[in-house]
């Protein structure tokens, strides 16, 4: 019997959904593209229903391709398809674990997995404390919730630091401060791994005199290989977040 797999996307042009979408058919797999925003959901006693567009979701497998901005109905999708036994490409709760840079640190560190000193700030005469235990100025600001470099800056002076905090605390936002590396200004690699494996690196540089090396603010990529060492980490780092994907 031929697999049914959704992929749960708002954007069926966007290169990934539709590279996604190539490969399944390539295999002889049954996919369609499923706006995660069409779902209706339903619980009762000892019974949970959920339908798309009005009829009967029939997939037996689904990969989420959840944008951040609709990450909690995403989430509360992926829930339900859990407890119907459909597999997913990455849980709800990995997801969740992975999207909150304190949360996602907090495991990381837990596991003894590398990761920068980080600083969790919630008022204005923290700020000063934080630099500190970070290891001083420069330092990255960042808020909790952020994809593509948004939401991430980096500061020279107390100053500065104290301005932008003050401003995302103001606005409602979570901030970290964050130790600056100095070595990685500007560049860094991203490992793909998938089902415990890295499958994929590439090496992203920033243009100019940006520091974040997003492809999404106009980076460079190109292919690059990387140690056992680093395969290792990036391994563990996926695996103690509960990502079946990561990158």
């Amino acid at each position: 019997m031929t697999t049914r797999l959704a992929v749960l996307s708002r954007g069926p042009r966007l290169y990934s959904t539709r590279r996604l979408v190539e490969e399944a058919r390539l295999r002889d797999i049954d996919v369609a593209v499923i706006n995660p925003m069409q779902f209706s959901l339903f619980v009762a006693e000892q019974d949970i229903g959920i339908l798309h567009q009005g009829q009967k979701f029939d997939f037996d497998a689904v990969i989420p391709r959840i944008g951040h901005s609709i990450t909690k109905h995403g989430v509360a999708v992926l829930r339900h398809l859990e407890q119907l036994d459909v597999w997913t490409a990455n849980t709800s709760q990995g997801i969740l674990q992975s999207r909150d840079k304190l949360h996602s640190s907090q495991i990381l560190a837990r596991n003894r997995i590398p990761t920068p000193r980080t600083a969790y700030v919630r008022d204005m005469k923290d700020i000063e404390r934080a630099i500190e235990a970070v290891g001083g100025l420069p330092v990255v600001v960042k808020v909790t919730q952020g994809t593509q470099g948004q939401g991430v800056f980096l500061r020279h002076t107390l100053h500065e630091t104290t301005n932008l905090v003050q401003g995302l605390l103001v606005t409602g936002k979570a901030v970290l401060i964050q130790e600056y590396v100095a070595e990685s200004h500007g560049k860094d690699i991203r490992a793909l791994v998938v089902g415990g494996k890295v499958v994929a690196c590439m090496r992203r540089k920033a243009r100019g005199r940006e520091f974040r090396s997003n492809y999404h603010l106009n980076g460079t990529v190109e292919k690059v290989d990387i140690s056992e060492e680093y395969a290792d980490v990036a391994c563990r780092a996926a695996r103690v977040l509960g990502l079946n994907v990561a990158g």
